[in-house]
């Protein structure tokens, strides 16, 4: 291989914030976060939304999003109505 063209492949963890579910894999992912893993040691931390423990298909777990709110706003400041999406 030639030097200095490919990225670093190295140990990451990784953190579902939503599933408060860590794992250690290797990646190229460039981060500037750091953990300490169940073995000592110190690894780069990365932060995942969604995996496949938290992914609602994989886990059979519905996370509720209130997107409701959201268009009701969207709309009262488009001068829409928000039942019938006209103005």
């Amino acid at each position: 291989m030639k030097e200095d063209i490919h990225p670093r492949y190295r140990p990451v963890v990784f953190d579902d914030v939503s599933a408060a579910v860590s794992w250690l894999m290797r990646s190229t992912i460039a981060t500037h976060a750091t953990t300490t893993w169940e073995d000592g040691r110190e690894y780069p931390s990365a932060k995942v939304e969604v995996s496949s423990e938290s992914q609602p298909c994989s886990s059979g777990r519905m996370k509720i999003v209130d997107t409701a709110g959201r268009v009701e706003r969207f709309a009262r400041r488009s001068g829409r109505d928000a039942t019938k999406g006209r103005r």
